[in-house]
């Protein structure tokens, strides 16, 4: 167990500013079961040498090998155009075949998809393996036939999580046409400069979907889309509308004639139809995934066919431990990474059965994820922080109800407190199930640090070691290596490319370069993978076990008197309070400091506030130190959060500071905003704090804070 900070605030402004300061508690050790590791995919400690770095970049072949190619590579990983790697290069293969016509042989009649709408009276959908293949050479059939979009052109989707969206997807991977899935809950005019910055001229999308039980209207957004991509130059000549509901029309947005057209009525004409899968290069572009864009231009990943495919497929089977006879459920949304990879791609690619949920886990109550576990047998159960502290907050006790087992499951998407990784192991996993804390990022494609389910012991807030092939180290601002069990942090690096690693930003090629390589790069004209570090963006540290600690964005950190806080630590040590569900820590200006803390706490139901804020600043202190007690604890009812759960810090570290909110039209909940702005800033004024001019230094401070959500 780590020492706590006993250093005063004259001490603590003398550290490095290279240097995000840590004072995480270690945790102990949880282990899987002996039952676990006997069936597990990867229970041969062997599987570490194979993949050790001197057997780099070779080791990725056994991933590769799990693949069914056309024609197999000559070169496992091409450094010529550094840092623009190529996997696998002169391999050529289809990744809709691998994830649908090889599974036929032998089982055809297995379910592919289980679809699980969100109104619980409403009938649940089994899609077979067959009727996958029906289904996705039908709508390859139209795509070529209506749209005339060909190999290596974009179509872009605006699609909720609904059973057509991975049937457009693997039906563009068949044609080798590059797919953009834009989430579904962004705005229109979000959709359309994602649609301008790909020069798409094809939007596939939906009349409706049902969330918190309301049928929400889509369509409506199509048309904002349109005329955002048309305000920045780029025509959209067809609209392909699908219905949520046969024979009815969700929106009251009308159909613009010979742009709008509704899937079914053109269905008919390719009914039947199939379509050979075109054979594509390795380093073919796959898909573009873009980045949130919070703040600045989003940057479009583009992933490639390959290397994406064959890194997903190894990571779900000896990271996942996917059998094909699993029921596995990835709790995200085929909008992000994590839906794309762990929904569709890697599992449907391992020929099991995969999940997908239409609506929001608390539906109609906290109860409603353990009864679909429990009703289709879910083996497998992934899902974010965000979710997990949900239903912690609003049902901590449902999961006890419910007669489910959960063999694996996974925390992704941000670092997860310790206290919620308890609740998650004991109450959700019942104690039975072995979990894998991984951290990765929309750029990497897949995992990038996890335990092996059934190798490494768990520990609660640390994703673990870095996964197979993948050599992290952790830098200090100046470049000077931070050592494991130092007790400080820096910026996570990795070492050498992966094959899941986004190839480049779509049509930015020099802020690829600028953004994740320029920082640590040793000389611009090598070509030795060993001179491009790939620098994250992300804050970590490293326990002396190895075990690697993720402690947020580099933009996350607040600053207090030259002592660099990682939000997550402040996080983590408010949650520890009994009644505290959620917590949030932003900056505010301070002259003295420069930064002190602000907390943002919402409350489980039951609990009064009385007292909380005290509680939070004393835990806070007695974890992190007195430097870290924050200067205001507010209560709230909610936090401001994006349709994905993640609470969006920019909006309440603007309130703090007294600052324009920006655009908060993507946000599940907006009218909470206005709520907590009087109630804070009301609250300041009363006790004689004025809101000050901003220098542009820290203004960028506030509106780049939580630029990653």
């Amino acid at each position: 167990m780590a020492k706590k900070s006993d250093k005063s605030t004259e001490e603590v402004g003398q550290a490095s500013e290279a240097q995000i300061a840590v004072h995480w508690r270690e945790e102990g050790y949880y282990f899987p079961s002996a039952k676990f590791i006997g069936q597990a995919n990867a229970s041969d400690p062997a599987i570490f040498e194979r993949f050790s770095e001197k057997n780099y970049p070779e080791c990725f072949k056994e991933y590769g090998d799990l693949l069914t190619w056309d024609k197999y590579w000559h070169t496992t990983l091409d450094t010529s155009n550094a840092p623009f790697w190529k996997w696998f290069v002169g391999g050529k293969l289809n990744a809709s075949y691998n994830c649908v016509d090889r599974h036929l042989k032998t089982d055809r009649n297995k379910a592919a998809i289980i679809f699980v709408p969100e109104l619980e009276d409403d009938d649940t959908e089994v899609i077979t393996y067959q009727e996958l293949y029906a289904r996705v050479n039908e709508f390859a059939a139209l795509l070529q036939g209506f749209t005339s979009l060909k190999t290596g052109e974009v179509a872009t989707f605006h699609m909720p999580m609904v059973p057509e969206l991975p049937v457009a997807m693997l039906a563009c991977a068949r044609l080798g046409i590059i797919h953009s899935q834009v989430f579904g809950g962004f705005s229109g005019a979000a959709c359309g400069g994602r649609i301008a910055d790909s020069k798409s001229k094809v939007l596939v999308t939906m009349d409706g979907y049902y969330r918190g039980g309301v049928l929400q209207d889509h369509k409506v957004k199509a048309d904002e889309a349109v005329a955002r991509a048309l305000e920045e130059g780029v025509v959209v000549e067809k609209v392909l509308v699908f219905r949520r509901n046969p024979g009815e029309y969700a929106s009251k947005s009308p159909m613009v004639p010979g742009r709008d057209f509704f899937v079914d009525e053109i269905m008919p004409d390719y009914k039947g139809k199939l379509v050979e899968p075109v054979s594509m290069p390795a380093e073919a572009p796959l898909f573009i995934m873009y980045s949130s864009g919070t703040t600045g231009k989003p940057k479009g990943c583009q992933h490639s066919t390959g290397g994406y495919l064959a890194y997903v497929t190894g990571t779900s089977k000896y990271y996942q431990d996917i059998h094909p006879d699993d029921t596995y459920w990835c709790a995200a949304d085929i909008g992000w990474i994590t839906g794309h990879s762990y929904i569709v791609y890697g599992p449907l690619s391992l020929g099991t059965t995969s999940v997908m949920y239409e609506g929001i886990p608390t539906y109609p109550d906290a109860g409603r994820p353990w009864r679909i576990a429990e009703r289709l047998g879910v083996t497998h159960f992934h899902t974010a922080p965000t979710t997990i502290r949900t239903l912690r907050k609003v049902g901590p006790d449902e999961p006890a109800k419910y007669n489910y087992h959960f063999r694996h499951m996974t925390t992704v998407g941000e670092p997860i407190e310790p206290d919620v990784w308890r609740w998650y192991h004991e109450s959700v996993g019942k104690g039975e199930a072995t979990i894998v804390d991984t951290w990765w990022q929309t750029e990497n494609g897949g995992f990038l640090g996890s335990t092996m389910p059934a190798l490494h012991p768990m520990k609660p807030g640390s994703c673990g070691p870095a996964v197979l092939g993948v050599f992290p180290m952790i830098l200090d601002e100046n470049g000077e290596e931070v050592k494991a069990g130092s007790g400080k942090a820096g910026n996570i690096c990795i070492r050498g490319p992966w094959p899941g690693i986004f190839q480049t930003i779509w049509g930015d090629p020099d802020r690829f370069v600028a953004t994740y390589y320029e920082k640590y790069n040793r000389n611009k004209k090598s070509t030795d993978w060993h001179d491009w570090p790939y620098f994250a963006n992300d804050g970590a540290m490293q326990a002396a076990d190895g075990y690697y600690r993720i402690l947020g964005r580099v933009d996350d950190v607040i600053n207090v008197s030259g002592h660099r806080l990682g939000t997550k630590e402040l996080e983590s040590a408010a949650i520890m309070v009994d009644a505290v569900a959620e917590a949030a820590a932003v900056p505010v200006i301070d002259d003295i400091r420069g930064h002190a803390v602000e907390m943002y706490i919402a409350l489980k139901p039951g609990f009064s506030p009385d007292g909380v804020d005290e509680q939070v600043s004393r835990m806070i202190e007695t974890e992190i130190g007195k430097v870290a007690r924050p200067k205001s604890v507010w209560i709230v009812a909610d936090m401001p959060k994006t349709r994905s759960g993640k609470i969006m810090r920019r909006v309440i570290a603007s309130i703090s500071n007294f600052t324009d909110v920006g655009d908060i039209t993507t946000l599940a909940n907006p009218e909470v905003v206005e709520d907590i702005r009087h109630y804070v800033q009301s609250e300041k004024v009363a006790h004689g704090e004025q809101p000050r001019e901003l220098s542009e230094a820290e203004l960028a401070t506030i509106k780049g804070f939580g630029s990653a959500e």
